[in-house]
């Protein structure tokens, strides 16, 4: 009898668009106070999951993308399109959406 496998969907990004993983933001602050889910801010930073091809020139030459998979980043808030598969949440959004690379 043949065992079923579970297979992960993946995303593949597009032309210039950036898979993320949001980092999860601080939930207590330096004096200790808690911060309740209804006041946090929206998370602005990510680590790069998948990265497009990038997008063409007016030749037809495709544009390398500036952002490598792993990659900590600094994003617009409330930009991008949130996803989740397999209970992970990701945010695809474009490069231009990204506003710094964090160098930790």
């Amino acid at each position: 009898m043949a065992t079923k496998t579970k297979s992960k969907t993946t995303l593949e990004p597009l032309a210039d668009r950036i898979v993320i993983t949001p980092l999860k933001q601080e939930e207590v602050t330096d004096s200790g106070l808690v911060i309740p889910d209804t006041v946090k801010e929206k998370p602005q930073q990510g680590e790069v999951v998948a990265v497009g091809p990038g997008k063409r020139d007016e030749d037809g030459k495709r544009i390398k993308m500036d952002i490598e998979p792993g990659d900590r980043i600094l994003y617009k808030k409330y930009t991008g399109t949130e996803v989740k598969l397999d209970n992970v949440e990701y945010i695809v959004l474009g490069e231009n959406d990204v506003l710094a690379k964090l160098i930790v």
